[in-house]
């Protein structure tokens, strides 16, 4: 049994030894880069706007809608104020559809939604939408929130903060439950949502200011795992097998035989 054991750990130290030998290399991580957006002439004027007071507004409008109309309203009702119409008769109500992760099924969290659509609607150019978008995910699943602090709380509770790992509403709200240990249905919880939904508005608003005063920095997040498992799995790598700028391990966790088979089998693949 000793002797067997010894050549099992041997093999395996050796196995060990040579995915690091054969391991693929990773594409390197991108780097901050200035992001410059022309505005076009559209209906949809845009004017640097208070970020506190996005979170302020978003926060209150919670009760109203959840977090996507929340965080919509927060951005368009200031606007509504600058300009009048067409942002006066926004439907901001169709928003409320993303409340739980769109209709309550669990999927992308309603703030980031709201964000998305404000982005959107706002910048015109499709890859300079896409980086922005890109760049408030991967913010939302790497930093710990909620910070917002409201002058006048809805609930008399101060909910401590968590690394979510996931833009999935589902995900975020069960790591932060796990870790608080209240329920989901909890008012708690929904205190907890109310104050990411601000800190979501404040950050949107944020970034819509820097690419319309030409301050846009990319890639301040960028997740390192995300770029290891897209070296052989995305667009260049030979299994080609999938699109993803979402963190891979809050689903996908990397099992032993992923850790030692993964690199060798890559390398002999056609």
């Amino acid at each position: 049994m000793k002797i067997t054991a010894g050549v099992i750990a041997g093999g395996g130290t050796g196995l060990f030894a040579l995915s690091k030998v054969l391991k693929a290399e990773n594409q390197p991580l991108p780097s901050p880069q200035k992001l410059d957006f022309t505005s076009t002439e559209t209906k949809w004027q845009y004017t640097p706007l208070d970020a506190s007071i996005s979170a302020k507004l978003a926060y209150q409008a919670y009760s109203e809608g959840s977090c996507m109309y929340a965080t919509v309203s927060s951005v368009i009702l200031q606007l509504a104020d600058k300009f009048g119409e067409p942002y006066s008769s926004f439907p901001t109500y169709m928003f409320k559809y993303g409340h739980g992760g769109i209709g309550g099924y669990g999927s992308v969290c309603g703030t980031l939604n709201g964000a998305a659509a404000l982005v959107g609607l706002l910048v015109t150019d499709k890859k300079v939408q896409d980086k922005m978008i890109a760049d408030i995910f991967q913010w939302y699943e790497k930093e710990s929130l909620p910070v917002f602090s409201p002058h006048q709380a809805n609930l008399d509770f101060t909910p401590p903060t968590s690394i979510s790992n996931s833009v999935l509403c589902h995900a975020s709200n069960t790591t932060w439950c796990k870790e608080s240990g209240f329920k989901v249905s909890s008012n708690e919880r929904k205190e907890r949502c109310r104050r990411l939904t601000a800190d979501v508005a404040q950050k949107v608003t944020t970034v819509l200011n820097e690419i319309y005063t030409h301050a846009y920095m990319t890639g301040a997040h960028s997740n390192e795992t995300v770029n290891t498992c897209v070296t052989c799995h995305g667009n260049d790598g030979k299994l080609n097998n999938t699109a993803v700028k979402m963190s891979c391990n809050s689903c996908h966790a990397e099992s032993i035989a992923h850790q030692v088979f993964s690199d060798v089998h890559y390398k002999l693949m056609e």
